[in-house]
């Protein structure tokens, strides 16, 4: 078979006989990723993260799974890189221009102020970048989507709860992936390719936290409200296990670490129930504790998000 594939992740490994092969992972014409391998291939320096290749290949199962077996590639032209690279259905400019509306519009001076500056200075790499490496939203402008779906939810939720302080959540569920933007390192693709120095020693929680430290201090605000929001962010991954150093201690925090949850969870019950047919089991998802998901047909397994 033939057919064009984007180059995802690519090692330079040797079988047990001192032969050169290349272990891929390509994202097909179909937005899907499939391992792929060429054997007794020695690459140097011809083929990298980020490239559209033709192949022709074989399809094979290695240990269960499906696996492409590429006897031939070569390079194709770059400019069809736009065809391969998963993105969200919603321009980025347009999403921060519609939370930035949103922060605008609050009465509390000091979260407006915070959240704004913080905002305006990402702004660029905000409005494209995914939202992790591998896992959930790991799309360009994959970022702004995951922060406006859980901004959405929040709005709902304080609807059916007004005890809730509407304009602290939104603001922590505006900056709790911020600094993503200073964790990841991003391919020409717009795609994560890693993690940066600073990504893999403090992370995007504590970075985050001492981005707004640092902003209120630029401000000269002073008092709760910059604790409260770095507390949020801190806490948004819930449980030490998951990378948050504190538990949620309030209610909006216990909120947003909610639906940030939530919100991956929905993502990656749709991104593997869509690659298999209704009335099939998907594989184990290692991401949902290990568990086989079921497309049950009943409903669309594509994500889908309705902003606004």
């Amino acid at each position: 078979m033939a057919s064009f594939a984007m180059i995802k992740e690519l090692s330079e490994k040797k079988d047990k006989n001192g032969n050169g092969y290349l272990d891929m992972t390509v994202i097909g014409s179909d937005k899907k990723e499939y391992p792929a391998k060429i054997w007794r291939f020695d690459n140097n320096g011809q083929y990298e993260t980020g490239q559209v290749i033709e192949i022709e290949y074989t399809l094979d199962s290695y240990k269960g799974k499906n696996q492409l077996t590429i006897t031939s590639i070569k390079k194709a032209p770059d400019e069809m890189i736009k065809d391969f690279v998963p993105q969200s259905e919603y321009d980025g400019k347009a999403v921060f221009s519609m939370l930035l509306d949103k922060v605008n519009s609050f009465k509390d001076g000091e979260l407006k102020q915070i959240v704004t500056r913080i905002m305006l200075d990402n702004r660029e790499k905000l409005e494209v970048y995914p939202a992790a490496y591998r896992l959930h939203h790991a799309i360009v402008g994959g970022l702004m989507l995951h922060t406006a779906s859980i901004v959405e939810m929040a709005e709902k939720v304080c609807t059916v709860y007004p005890n809730i302080n509407r304009e602290l959540l939104l603001s922590g569920a505006i900056l709790h992936d911020v600094a993503k933007t200073f964790e990841m390192a991003t391919s020409k693709t717009g795609l994560c390719s890693g993690y940066t120095v600073g990504g893999e020693l403090i992370g995007h929680l504590v970075k985050g936290a001492m981005n707004i430290e640092e902003t209120a201090k630029e401000l000269g605000i002073q008092g709760e409200k910059a604790i409260l929001l770095e507390h949020m962010v801190l806490s948004h991954h819930g449980v030490p296990e998951y990378g948050s150093p504190v538990r949620p201690m309030f209610l909006e925090a216990e909120i947003l670490s909610a639906l940030d949850t939530l919100d991956a969870t929905i993502f990656e019950i749709n991104n593997a129930t869509s690659k298999v047919e209704a009335g099939d089991f998907t594989e184990r998802q290692w991401a949902l504790d290990n568990r086989k998901l079921y497309n049950h047909g009943l409903s669309s397994a594509e994500y889908k998000v309705n902003l606004g």
